[in-house]
């Protein structure tokens, strides 16, 4: 037997022991040897399910077709074009957090939505909810300041979307707002500015 007969031999033999390895850590515990758990019932349930919902996730959006991003799961928000796993877990994250987005503007909140993906989404974004209702609390056209997310607080006279994420993000990073001076630590926002809010602004 030459050389090369003995390396496809020992090659044969490898691949036979990699095999046998591979079918033992896939054989369900408690079944019969060479019994393999592609699907785990307790789990994953119906094969043909799980398959159809695979092809279901993979399918790409057709004309018209819209995501409600006030409702829609990570899955179903991965669909849309430009949207990973990661992007649609912060979308959900985001929602959850600061409540239904009502609309596109208040998308762009979400951290890696930008106007370029915004317009890109647009035609396949719907938003069935509506903001929290609790951001209006003190009385007609008072916000709180501790719940108020961008659409709100950009509502605000002299205010604006950059201001607003600037307020959530002193807010989430720093607790609660006590005080409404408080606002007068965020860059932008004059002591001038914050005594003309007063009036529209309450803290709970």
């Amino acid at each position: 037997m030459g050389p090369r007969e003995r390396r496809a031999l020992v090659l044969l033999g490898g691949l036979a022991v990699a095999g046998h390895f591979l079918l033992a850590v896939a054989t369900a515990p408690g079944s019969a040897p060479g019994a393999l758990a592609i699907f785990d019932p307790a789990t994953d349930g119906d094969p043909l399910a799980h398959r159809d919902r695979s092809i279901e996730l993979a399918r790409p959006l057709v004309a018209g077709e819209r995501i409600d991003a006030d409702h829609a799961g990570a899955e179903d928000l991965g669909r849309l074009p430009g949207v990973g796993p990661a992007l649609a877990k912060r979308i959900v994250a985001d929602r959850e957090s600061h409540g239904a987005f009502g609309g596109i503007a208040a998308f762009d909140r979400v951290p890696g939505v930008g106007p370029a993906l915004l317009a890109k989404l647009g035609p396949h974004l719907r938003f069935g909810g509506r903001p929290a209702e609790a951001t209006r609390v003190a009385g007609e056209g008072q916000v709180d300041l501790n719940r108020a997310g961008v659409p709100e607080l950009d509502a605000l006279p002299g205010i604006g979307v950059t201001r607003a994420r600037a307020i959530i993000a002193f807010r989430d990073s720093v607790g609660p707002f006590r005080q409404l001076s408080d606002l007068r630590r965020i860059p932008g926002l004059s002591a001038a500015l914050v005594e003309r809010l007063a009036p529209r602004l309450a803290i709970h």
